[in-house]
């Protein structure tokens, strides 16, 4: 019981609640359902990117270049809807520019030998810059009305494409990484590359296919993104891969590898998303959030190392 009462995803838990009770006493429009239904779209469209990062982080990799492909999934939407390309089209446009940015990725680390960190380091400003080269400063809008329903429709109620997409991807890579022998070859990757191999597991395959599977992921969130804001600039999503990554952090997966779960990354995305909503309505400045990610981004890599030496 104690052990169970110490998990990383318990203390995560304890944090979600805490963060109901203080801000709902501090402001009376925290708990409106309308209210919250808004909030989730701080944190659905980066939590979705963060759970194939999640598998790719515990296999020993990271990708860095997230933020990079949803510009260019995005610059590739607003090009195509400026030449007439219908829904369905942008749709498959965005994804398959994601898919085709995760290879890349998957490529120079599992063919070319270049460290993840650095290749994907490079591709986030080659995907950056592509943007801008192909943009500059113009903004692509001529977006079909019915593209908006992605990012700003309602399946029933209070609840959001956005947010429906997410718990069932969430449930889908939590059977997948938990309950599989597939998630079981990812955990043993992560913990022991050499030994893996030695032990007849592809590892060079499953690390291209999550680089594109996060490749993928990213172009879905590119859609969402886009859908909700119905313009496509340059600019869109910056900054976040730090985000994205702290949500993995925070919720538990090693940057080490061979540890995390999808449990910990969906607390730590709530957790997130509803700490911005709350400090946004008590009109606290951005940079606050910033510091507060960053000192507990250090607090969660640094003290499982400290205390791992003791």
């Amino acid at each position: 019981m104690t052990a169970r009462l110490l998990r990383w995803e318990t203390m995560l838990a304890v944090v979600l609640v805490l963060e109901f009770v203080l801000f709902s006493t501090l402001s009376p429009y925290f708990l409106n359902v309308d209210t919250l239904s808004d909030a989730t779209f701080n944190f659905t469209e980066r939590a979705l990117v963060a759970l194939p990062l999640a598998l790719l982080i515990i296999a020993g990799e990271i990708d860095i270049s997230v933020a990079g492909i949803i510009a260019l999934a995005s610059v590739a939407m607003g090009l195509g809807a400026a030449h007439g390309v219908g829904t369905p089209g942008l749709a498959c446009m965005g994804l398959g520019t994601g898919l085709l940015a995760g290879a890349v990725n998957g490529a120079l680390v599992t063919w070319g030998r270049v460290p993840s960190i650095v290749a994907t380091i490079g591709t986030m400003s080659l995907f950056r810059g592509a943007a801008y080269a192909v943009l500059g400063d113009h903004v692509l809008k001529e977006y079909p009305e019915s593209f908006a329903s992605f990012g700003q429709g309602y399946l029933v109620g209070p609840i959001s494409y956005e947010l429906t997409l997410f718990v069932v991807f969430a449930l889908a890579f939590g059977v997948f990484l938990h309950r599989t022998r597939w998630g079981r070859a990812i955990y043993a990757i992560g913990a022991n590359p050499i030994a893996s191999r030695f032990a007849g597991l592809p590892v060079d395959r499953y690390r291209f296919a999550l680089f594109a599977l996060t490749g993928l992921f990213s172009g879905l969130a590119a859609v969402l993104l886009t859908s909700r804001l119905g313009s496509t600039r340059p600019s869109i999503a910056q900054g976040w891969e730090l985000d994205i990554v702290s949500m993995v952090i925070l919720g538990g997966v090693s940057v080490w590898g061979g540890k995390g779960s999808i449990t910990g990354v969906v607390l730590a995305a709530l957790v997130f998303g509803f700490v911005t909503f709350g400090l946004g309505l008590l009109n606290i400045p951005g940079i606050v959030m910033s510091i507060f990610t960053g000192a507990l981004l250090i607090l969660v890599v640094a003290v499982p190392a400290w205390l791992s030496r003791k």
